[in-house]
């Protein structure tokens, strides 16, 4: 957060994320409130966090005046335009009063593509300017082998930088082919099995969220680490010890969902009609069952007793509560009898 900086939240994240070792870029949000300020939550990202942070941008303006960011890739200012709310933006020179720690920001970021590889650092050392394909293509080998952190800003609220953030997901991190292939137990509880992100491999895969939705009812979101599914085909619940059949399928769009036959490795999508799968249970093929690594939760810290106002509340309090606990794994649920 531009404002608060690195929180208690963000560094519980930046552990899960370190002990997995997940590529990662930060985006610097909220950078129209009172108090941010951009290179000072970089330099917490130093020493709070230890992240090696190299920004790809500056940003013009902060809290009221916060405008746009300048691109240090391209050397090259751009402003989100007010009216529409940062739906259209426009490129513009580079303000004058930012021009030499732009400058300054753009060299340190070079030197840290170059040192991706010897001849990117020989022609850097020899005073070469590299190209614009030079330096992302730095910027993405480093970050995907961990050694760096890009860092980005804007204001989500109001869409500033919200494009330059998905342009950049998709210019520095890793697909899901590039990353290293993830391991399960086999059925014997003992022996472990790599599964490869490709569509020739058994079908597996990991439900990480369930939400409720007004119009189909229960949304279980799953990530696919290899294989194909298509909707019809029964999937094994290799934690329950249940066979599941795939009902519809969807790819979700913000709150908007399209529906789709077919998904292969590395997709993400929703499913429709599960009728028990919980967060952190695998989803697989009856024919070669395996376990993925479930998510660990925090145990509860706020302890909350509830009651209704009448007994015929009361069933409908247990169903309400019932949801609450089936979306979010760390809120916990029990009848006290006193």
């Amino acid at each position: 957060c531009g404002s608060s900086g690195v929180q208690p939240q963000t560094e519980t994240v930046w552990r899960q994320a370190n002990k997995y070792e997940v590529p990662r870029i930060v985006f610097v949000n909220k950078m129209d409130r009172t108090g941010a300020d951009y290179l000072r939550v970089v330099e917490q990202l130093r020493t709070r966090l230890g992240a090696n942070a190299v920004p790809l941008q500056m940003t013009i303006g902060s809290e009221e005046n916060f405008k746009g960011v300048v691109d240090l890739v391209k050397m090259r200012a751009i402003i989100w335009n007010e009216a529409d709310q940062g739906m259209t933006f426009q490129y513009e020179e580079i303000p004058a009063d930012l021009l030499e720690t732009c400058q300054k920001m753009r060299e340190f970021m070079i030197e840290a593509a170059a040192e991706s590889s010897e001849d990117l650092m020989n022609k850097y050392l020899e005073g070469e300017e590299l190209t614009e394909e030079e330096i992302k293509a730095g910027i993405r080998a480093r970050t995907i082998a961990n050694e760096i952190i890009p860092v980005i800003g804007g204001s989500a609220f109001k869409n500033k930088g919200v494009q330059a953030m998905l342009d950049a997901v998709i210019d520095y991190l890793p697909a899901p082919t590039e990353v290293k292939a993830i391991e399960g137990l086999l059925e014997d509880g003992k022996t472990l099995e790599a599964r490869n992100a490709n569509d020739s491999d058994p079908f597996a895969a990991l439900a990480f969220k369930i939400a409720t939705d007004p119009f189909v009812g229960t949304l279980t979101f799953f990530r696919v680490y290899s294989g194909t599914l298509e909707s019809g085909d029964s999937v094994y619940n290799s934690v329950k010890g249940k066979k599941e059949r795939v009902g519809r399928m969807v790819q979700m769009h913000a709150n908007q969902r399209s529906e789709i036959k077919e998904v292969l490795a590395g997709d993400i999508a929703a499913g429709i009609g599960f009728k028990d799968v919980t967060t952190g249970d695998t989803l697989c093929s009856p024919d070669h069952i395996i376990v993925l690594e479930r998510m660990e939760f925090p145990e509860p810290v706020i302890h909350v007793a509830v009651e209704p106002k009448t007994k015929a509340d009361q069933e409908k309090m247990g169903v309400a509560l019932g949801k609450l606990a089936q979306e979010d794994p760390s809120f916990r649920v029990k009848t006290d009898p006193e």
